[in-house]
């Protein structure tokens, strides 16, 4: 019914089904684990009116049990959902459907997910650093890839008093670059206001 997905390794569809609605995937090595992709496999839809809660579990450093927390959900219209772990922060677990599922071992950690209804989903508030990366950070990010851009083609800036003749280079005015670069400043200010 589930997928779960980590950069860098095999896909798992070997949820281990710990009640009639709860299913749990083992996450080995959870330290070198940034994100976590959660899905439906299409197999089987949530019945009407319901969707599932996503939890992760990790080993609390201080007790050595189970640290579970809400990441959020997926539902049949929201077939699949990736979530940030890496900032989740030990001894900040809550209230978890789960019982005493656990892997036990030191080193592994289980992302849960718990079939349950949609109002009830909607109403859970999932912890703030689990929430993945939106258009504004790829705005960011963008921003300082083209800042490096500009940066960098600068550094090859020569006058044209220091220009040798060179018939199998195209030379590109720097000036052309910086307006291109200043336009693009100016309406990813105008866009980011228009989402205000």
């Amino acid at each position: 019914m589930f997928g779960c997905l980590v950069a860098g390794r095999l896909v798992q569809t070997d949820a281990v089904q710990v009640s009639p609605d709860k299913f749990v995937f083992n996450l080995p090595d959870y330290e070198n684990v940034n994100h976590v992709v959660v899905f439906m496999l299409g197999t089987i839809p949530f019945p009407a009116g319901m969707g599932g809660a996503v939890y992760f579990s990790f080993p609390d450093p201080v007790s050595g049990g189970p640290v579970w927390q809400l990441l959020g959900f997926i539902t049949n219209d929201k077939p699949s959902a990736i979530f940030k772990i890496s900032g989740l922060k030990a001894g900040e677990g809550g209230a978890h459907p789960f019982g005493a599922a656990s892997s036990g071992s030191p080193s592994a950690a289980q992302v849960g997910v718990s079939v349950e209804a949609l109002e009830q989903l909607v109403q859970q508030i999932p912890v703030s650093s689990a929430a993945v990366s939106t258009v504004d950070s790829f705005l960011h990010f963008t921003q300082k890839m083209l800042d490096s851009f500009y940066n960098f083609a600068s550094s090859f800036a020569v006058s044209q008093a220091q220009m040798t003749p060179n018939p199998g280079e195209t030379f590109i005015p720097s000036s052309c670059i910086l307006r291109w670069y200043e336009n693009f400043q100016r309406r990813m200010a105008f866009y980011n206001f228009m989402l205000l």
